[in-house]
């Protein structure tokens, strides 16, 4: 009598145990789960839905690179140049910080130079759902160029510049343009004088699947010296995202005016915090 009442208990048991169903781990049953599939990362209240979210609204990331280009407008003569690079970005929900610099080893007919490039500092603030498009984002951007590439050519003076970026996304492409003014305030030197400059760029992306990413663009821009023409490029791009918290970037770049390098190649690897 004993076992049958013991046998009884546990099917008792198990059968209610079997009954509760949670499927979305939020602690609420699902047949009275007001907000099913909440995310592992969100606290829930007593109806299953979201009360806030656990995940930081902070997020960094670290981005070291390496760059080539067998040649360099702002000197006469052709030159091999490698550029190793550092970044650092900080997110804070729509606002992005960067901070970036790089070290440069040249190697040319009757000129060799290294050295750093000029640093920069920046803050972008992204904007969604411009004028009720779902799928246009707009990303307005100001930063400052710091004087640390020192040549003989005067480059001693704070330059700023501001730049609007726009993309539209349809499925699996998307199409972005951007603009760029830069203020250039270097001292003019001998017969070399700097003027302000505006940069334009096109282009259309598309995402390969969810860890790759290509895209291809059209970027033209005046010169930093007045009297030269402008700079022309093609630019292909590429992001692959390696894990959660890696992804690399490579791009190529061919000039299409005598003021551009004739081929830049640059590849980064970023790590996500």
């Amino acid at each position: 009598m004993k076992k049958n009442l013991l046998l009884a208990m546990l099917i008792l048991i198990g059968t209610n145990l079997h009954a509760y169903v949670d499927s979305d781990m939020d602690g609420v049953e699902d047949t009275v789960d007001k907000c099913p599939n909440t995310p592992l990362t969100d606290l829930a209240d007593i109806g299953g839905c979201t009360v806030r979210s656990l995940v930081s609204p902070h997020r960094y990331n670290i981005i070291v690179g390496l760059d080539y280009s067998d040649s360099d407008y702002r000197i006469l003569s052709t030159t091999d140049t490698l550029a190793t690079s550092f970044q650092v970005d900080y997110y804070y929900k729509q606002f992005s910080f960067q901070a970036s610099t790089s070290f440069f080893t040249t190697d040319g007919s009757g000129y060799n130079d290294s050295g750093s490039y000029d640093s920069f500092l920046g803050v972008s603030y992204r904007l969604d759902k411009l004028d009720k498009i779902d799928n246009l984002s707009v990303s307005l951007s100001a930063g400052a160029i710091l004087p640390t590439y020192d040549t003989e050519l005067n480059n001693n003076n704070m330059d700023y510049s501001a730049s609007v970026n726009l993309s539209y996304a349809l499925e699996d492409l998307n199409i972005f343009g951007g603009y760029t003014r830069t203020l250039i305030n270097d001292d003019d030197v001998e017969e070399i004088t700097y003027q302000d400059t505006n940069a334009f760029s096109m282009g259309v992306g598309h995402y390969l699947n969810s860890e790759l990413y290509m895209s291809l663009s059209y970027n033209i821009g005046d010169s930093i010296y007045n009297g030269v023409e402008d700079v022309e490029s093609a630019t292909v791009y590429g992001y692959l995202s390696i894990d959660r918290d890696r992804f690399t970037t490579f791009s190529y770049s061919h000039g299409l005016s005598e003021s551009a390098s004739d081929k830049y190649v640059s590849i980064r690897l970023g790590f996500l915090f």
